[in-house]
């Protein structure tokens, strides 16, 4: 038997969420399974009634892949809830490349990434500038207030 997971957010609007995420984690929309045009047409060929499918088109994707085959799957799950407290889980984005890479110049790296995703309306919420640990990270929140650091 295959052993595959994936990762589930959930979140007030998915599709908001993928454009966000694929950026920051160069990965793509999930395209509609084979033989279906849009997501919309491939859940009303499964018999999903159409009040239960997302407001507006529906035909954006809920979901990423990793098109390199690295990384799993994430769903982005509409819920009626807002957010209300800190995550018990979250990601790491791994973009500096590690202990073996100069201090500064890991700190530059996850500055100049932090900008990127600030520019796509992520937010800062913590720098953790600790030179003589040599550990540079920096927590942010993305487009909904989940908590993800880049390392």
């Amino acid at each position: 038997m295959e052993n595959t997971w994936q990762i589930v957010i959930d979140c007030a609007r998915p599709q908001a969420m993928v454009r966000f995420w694929a950026e920051a984690l160069r990965y793509v929309p999930e395209p509609a399974p084979d033989g279906h045009p849009t997501w919309r047409a491939y859940w009303q060929s499964m018999g999903v009634p159409d009040d239960e499918l997302p407001p507006g088109t529906g035909d954006e994707p809920e979901s990423l892949v990793d098109l390199q085959g690295g990384g799993p799957r994430i769903w982005f799950q509409q819920v009626p809830e807002a957010k209300s407290i800190k995550n018990r889980l979250h990601l790491d984005l791994l973009v500096s490349g590690g202990r073996g890479v100069r201090f500064e110049e890991r700190r530059q790296i996850i500055t100049d990434e932090a900008e990127r995703l600030v520019a796509l309306g992520a937010k800062v919420r913590t720098v953790h500038d600790m030179p003589e640990m040599g550990h540079f990270a920096i927590c942010m929140l993305d487009i909904e207030g989940n908590e993800f650091d880049i390392v």
